[in-house]
């Protein structure tokens, strides 16, 4: 008689059933009650007593959900850079549109006058890529891999090659770059506005005009008032307006100039020089003002501070979508502003003077009054926009000095005075020392590190790639690169003003 043995029904606790993957299709999982999606915060609050290694992973849900899983100092809620983190991808393209354009693109047809068409294309095209790639490797390094952020390039600097080597390679270049853009831009917009001035006048107006500090101090004091903007994010639209402003003349220049043809006498044979040595130091002159046309690195790492930022949602994502963008339409405007300056004036471009000052020179009578105010005035524009970004690296220096040592933020009206001691600082530079911007080769050589050359070390330095391998050998490769050729630049510029001499005149702004 055959015994009939009945199989009970086996079933597993309920958190193994819905944790098991390769039970998914079993009918018993049909058959269970469902239970609503709990996110990791909620997960935490039930009485299942888990492991140690499953609480910490509920913290770590927790903390992306809420997006503060990067490490932040708690200084930066009270410095302009960093205390607004509620940047986005299109507050990343104005800003690195204002920074990475500007007036210092109107000498690129100078710096073609001594290099020729070839290698002036060339030299324009090999720098425009390395920047390019040197700012990618700025956005990947904004965020170590523990979660630290760098929102100052110093801080950076300090990471990569130590405190006090980082803070002295970094310090001096980012403080110049910063604080002599600033005082060009005072020099560039009072000039601008004076020029505004005299083609509305004309030679039939009986009004005093107004000497050229009187219109670097008008220039200086809208600067001030514009600068009491309390951080980086609330200049967003001041740098739209930038980004506009300097489309519009860099277009409406080379534009213009084509249109109107060229002066008698034009050559594009590159500018001879005396000796051997002469013309390697002007070529290498050239080379740095090409560098100094690219100027925005010293910034990008303040523009990506004020995005928010987590494990999910890497601040790097946005920015580079915003620097891409940015950069497709600063190369839209360089390249045509070069080469079409060039073709129009060729070497006869004014020395030490930009595009500008050659469209006033040559087409001040033939062209309308009106298209030359216009320019002007979009040059002023710009002028002011740009101080604001090149100054709040500046701000943000000199405040960092007060909230360190006292714990707390730095008050309404110190940070008020803080600003106009810099504005008046700056007006009282341009004023004393006139003759800055005849030495865009020297600027262009002592900036160069900070564009070309620290980048690449501090990924070595940082990221630790395999000795021998590709990125290894490539920014290997340009960041001493990036050190010679700014040594040989500051060498060449220096030889030069010793044998060709500057006009220097102090306190006789022109």
């Amino acid at each position: 008689m055959a015994a009939t043995v009945e199989t009970p029904a086996i079933s597993a606790p309920p958190f193994q059933l819905h944790n098991s993957p390769s039970m998914t299709r079993s009918p018993l999982i049909r058959s269970a009650p469902k239970t609503p999606a709990r996110s990791p915060c909620t997960a935490m609050m039930t009485p299942l007593a888990s492991p140690m290694k499953k609480a910490m992973a509920s913290m770590q849900g927790c903390l992306e959900e809420v997006g503060q899983f990067t490490k932040l100092d708690p200084h930066d809620d009270w410095l302009p850079i960093t205390e607004s983190r509620n940047g986005n991808v299109y507050y990343a393209a104005f800003h690195t549109l204002s920074s990475g354009i500007g007036v210092q693109a109107l000498l690129l047809p100078l710096a073609f006058s001594v290099l020729g068409w070839a290698w002036g294309i060339v030299c324009l095209s090999a720098v425009f890529v390395w920047q390019l790639y040197t700012l990618w490797l700025l956005v990947q390094l904004h965020e170590s891999e523990d979660g630290t952020r760098y929102s100052r390039y110093l801080r950076l600097s300090m990471a990569a090659f130590g405190k006090k080597k980082g803070k002295l390679l970094a310090l001096f270049p980012i403080m110049y770059l910063s604080g002599g853009t600033c005082v060009a831009l005072i020099m560039i917009g009072g000039g601008s506005m004076k020029i505004i001035f005299e083609i509305l006048c004309g030679s039939t107006c009986d009004i005093d005009p107004p000497s050229t500090v009187e219109w670097y101090l008008v220039f200086i004091c809208c600067a001030i008032i514009l600068a009491q903007l309390p951080n980086l994010n609330s200049i967003a639209g001041v740098s739209l307006i930038g980004a506009i402003t300097a489309i519009g003349y860099c277009t409406l220049i080379w534009a213009l100039s084509i249109t109107k043809g060229r002066p008698t006498g034009v050559s594009y044979e590159p500018v001879k020089t005396g000796s051997e040595l002469a013309r390697i130091c002007s070529v290498l002159n050239a080379v740095g003002i090409v560098a100094f046309v690219f100027r925005g690195h010293n910034v990008v790492l303040e523009i990506q501070g004020t995005m928010p930022s987590s494990r999910q949602k890497p601040s790097r994502q946005p920015m580079w979508k915003g620097v891409k963008f940015a950069y497709v339409v600063i190369a839209l405007c360089l390249f045509p502003l070069a080469i079409g300056g060039y073709w129009a004036y060729g070497n006869s471009i004014p020395t030490n003077e930009g595009i500008l000052n050659a469209l006033y020179e040559y087409h001040l009578r033939d062209a309308s009054k009106v298209i030359l105010c216009l320019a002007s005035v979009l040059v002023v524009i710009n002028s002011l926009s740009s101080f604001q970004i090149y100054a709040m690296p500046v701000f943000d220096n000199l405040e960092s000095r007060y909230t360190y040592s006292k714990h707390k933020p730095c008050p309404r009206w110190l940070r008020t005075a803080l600003r106009i001691f810099f504005g008046c600082l700056a007006f009282f530079i341009s004023i004393a020392l006139p003759f800055l911007q005849s030495l865009a080769g020297l600027v262009g050589g002592i900036a160069l590190p900070i564009t070309l050359a620290y980048p690449c070390l501090m990924w070595i330095l940082i990221k630790k790639p395999a000795k021998y391998s590709a990125m290894w050998c490539i920014n290997g490769v340009l960041g001493v690169s990036g050190m010679v050729l700014s040594v040989l630049i500051v060498g060449a510029a220096i030889w030069s003003i010793v044998t060709m001499g500057v006009e220097v005149h102090f306190f006789k702004p022109e």
